[in-house]
């Protein structure tokens, strides 16, 4: 009998390849691809996954989780879309991801499914069946969309399947955002007491409201710490692959609400009205409304971004 478990499984697969064989030939097209191959590794790597199976342009992976299955799938579409073009083509990948029974590590119905939902994806785009977003925690369902997606190809297949990833992911409202800043060179590393004062407020009683995507968490005395990174394990999960795995913190103290990066890249720090700064091995103070880019500018318009203002 064959060992066999319920598994996340992962299939990708590298587009584009075959536009440049005519123009680059074997050996420069296989680089090309092979670099493509190295994004996803990575975030499976990233994301706790074991490489399974591997061909010329394609990977399986599986996870003993979905949330792990689906956040390597976010990480691996976005590393591959920032790759620059190859002599005019950009190299795509699409993604399918299922929930399901895998017998000696690449067979069985989990990896024939993914390749299914694989099959009915286009380029750059990825999917995941009902099996596998209802297996996903809070903090990741946001990362597959509401409904689930049918066209010719979905219609085929024998489950809903949902279209995930950072670009699908559900964006605050317009009006959840604060205004935009004017365009300015970043500063060097903010300290505390380099940062603006604190609002007139009661530290001591007040609550600071997180928002990230249709998250609301309150930093406050029953919770007074609240973790940001792209590691699961973190209260508010960030996919951008800029971000570090333990990013950074927001704790309350006696005297307000501080900010703490421990990241590679560093936070960036915009609060209203005032000049977006980067906080790097060090702390800011949130003395008033704002939001929170890591690893990324808060000028880019990211689904990333955390906002906070005091309740």
């Amino acid at each position: 009998m064959p060992n066999s478990n319920d598994l996340c499984v992962l299939v990708a697969e590298i587009v584009g390849g075959d536009r440049l064989l005519t123009q680059l030939g074997e050996a420069e097209t296989s680089r090309a691809i092979e670099r493509c191959l190295n994004r996803v590794d990575l975030a499976i790597g990233g994301s706790n996954g074991e490489i399974v199976a591997r061909d010329r342009a394609a990977v399986i992976a599986t996870f003993a989780h979905c949330d792990n299955g689906v956040m390597a799938a976010c990480e691996a579409i976005d590393r591959v879309r920032k790759l620059p073009p190859v002599s005019g083509t950009q190299m795509r990948l699409r993604i399918g991801v299922h929930y399901g029974a895998v017998f000696n590590g690449s067979e069985g119905p989990g990896v024939d499914g993914a390749r299914q939902i694989l099959q009915a994806c286009t380029a750059d785009q990825s999917m995941a069946s009902a099996a596998a977003v209802g297996q996903l925690r809070p903090s990741v369902r946001h990362f597959a969309n509401a409904e689930a997606f049918y066209d010719d190809a979905q219609g085929k297949l024998p489950w809903p399947v949902f279209m995930i990833g950072n670009q699908v992911a559900v964006s605050l409202t317009a009006s959840m955002m604060p205004r935009p800043l004017p365009a300015s060179p970043l500063t060097g590393s903010m300290k505390p007491s380099q940062g603006p004062s604190p609002a007139p407020q009661s530290p001591l009683t007040s609550r600071l409201r997180l928002h990230h995507h249709q998250a609301i968490l309150f930093v406050e005395e029953s919770r007074p710490v609240i973790l940001i990174g792209r590691e699961l394990a973190n209260d508010i999960v960030i996919a951008d692959p800029r971000a570090s795995r333990q990013h950074a913190r927001i704790e309350r103290r006696r005297d307000g609400f501080v900010l703490i990066d421990q990241s590679t890249n560093g936070c960036f720090v915009a609060l209203d009205g005032q000049e977006e700064a980067c906080v790097k091995d060090g702390e800011c103070l949130l003395g008033k409304a704002g939001r929170v880019g890591c690893g990324f500018s808060t000028q880019e318009f990211e689904d990333d971004l955390v906002l906070f203002e005091f309740a």
